[in-house]
């Protein structure tokens, strides 16, 4: 699926010009279901008859992303999402980038271009779409289906980003050491663990928020962050050979119901964009949806680490001491596994302006 940005793609037609404002619903539920760090899923939507906008939700930016980068990516996820599902109803997404600098909040403009069939890469995406989750748990003992790898990576340059592989050796040596200090500075920070505490829950949980908190007290509380189910057992299990460190997000309140420890996944990779700006976030977060959507249409999940890369020295460092040809923007672990439940989503109402 291309990323069509060529005005003259926009079709004249009747049926293409209703076609975002009567699957409206369709189109938020689908988009809804990207990933975001901590499950905060920082984006709102307007669909009318001729466009769709993609906004930003800065009440729901974490605590530890003052720049809104890692909300950006999620919201790029969110926007690949979009795309697929105007794929999926036989048209190409004619798709403009933060459109208007005088409202930074506006992150993208959709259109309907031209009809175009469903491709079976899509198809299949677009049938991965409830399956996908950020996996946390152990890995089972497969490598990766052949090809697979080679045809992220493709993702991952279509969307302007480029898919690193890190093999075992030296290189994998330097991003664990790396990613375990930042993760053992990460794990004592107030700020982090007080977002951590915010964006985390129990198996069950009865309180609604308070008013004023972000999203405010009208929204489904077990509609957002990650919960239990999403967590591995306590907060202290050693890490695995091959699998990197992960954050602390138990903080010993014995919140997590997957079994820790496990196999070590298949492949280490880091998702990386030429430039740093705003818009390299939302191709970053473009890259990763249509890559994780790959991977889970073939049974391979991917479990996520933003906590080296919140750390600016320790994503410098990366880029550096890895010799990486541009910004490290997420690092993840893609392994096969068994499908966990999967974390809710907020309604389609609380999503739509």
């Amino acid at each position: 699926m291309d990323n069509v940005t060529d005005d003259r793609l926009t079709g004249n037609d009747a049926e293409g010009a209703q076609l975002l404002l009567s699957n409206a619903q369709y189109l938020i539920a689908t988009s809804g279901r990207a990933p975001s760090v901590h499950n905060s899923q920082p984006w709102r939507f307007r669909i009318g008859p001729e466009r769709a906008e993609l906004w930003s939700d800065p009440r729901r930016r974490i605590w530890t992303d003052p720049l809104g980068r890692e909300m950006l990516i999620s919201c790029g996820a969110a926007l690949f999402g979009l795309r697929l599902a105007v794929r999926s109803l036989g048209y190409q997404p004619v798709v403009d980038l933060l459109p208007d600098p005088g409202r930074p909040q506006l992150l993208a403009r959709l259109r309907v271009g031209r009809s175009a069939p469903l491709s079976p890469l899509e198809a299949s995406m677009l049938r991965a779409v409830q399956r996908r989750h950020t996996h946390r748990g152990p890995f089972e003992p497969r490598p990766l289906p052949p090809g697979l790898l080679v045809g992220l990576q493709d993702d991952a340059v279509k969307e302007g980003a480029e898919l690193a592989i890190i093999r075992p050796g030296l290189m994998y040596d330097r991003l664990f050491r790396l990613a375990a200090s930042a993760a053992r500075r990460g794990d004592l920070d107030p700020r982090a663990r007080a977002a951590v505490r915010r964006w985390t829950r129990a198996a069950a949980r009865d309180a609604r928020r308070a008013p004023g908190r972000p999203g405010g007290d009208h929204e489904s509380p077990d509609a957002e962050g990650i919960p239990a189910t999403a967590l591995t057992v306590g907060s202290a299990s050693p890490i695995r050979p091959g699998r990197l460190p992960q954050r602390d997000f138990d903080l010993g309140r014995n919140l997590g119901l997957l079994p820790a420890g496990g196999l070590p996944p298949a492949v280490t990779a880091i998702l990386l964009t030429q430039g740093d700006r705003r818009v390299d976030w939302l191709r970053a977060g473009q890259a990763l949806d249509r890559l994780l959507l790959h991977a889970a249409s073939e049974w391979v999940f991917a479990s996520l680490h933003t906590q080296p890369i919140e750390d600016p020295v320790t994503r410098i460092l990366i880029g550096s001491q890895l010799g990486l040809p541009g910004h490290p923007q997420l690092l993840m672990q893609l392994g096969m596994a068994t499908v966990a439940p999967a974390t809710a989503r907020r309604p389609v109402a609380e999503l739509a302006d």
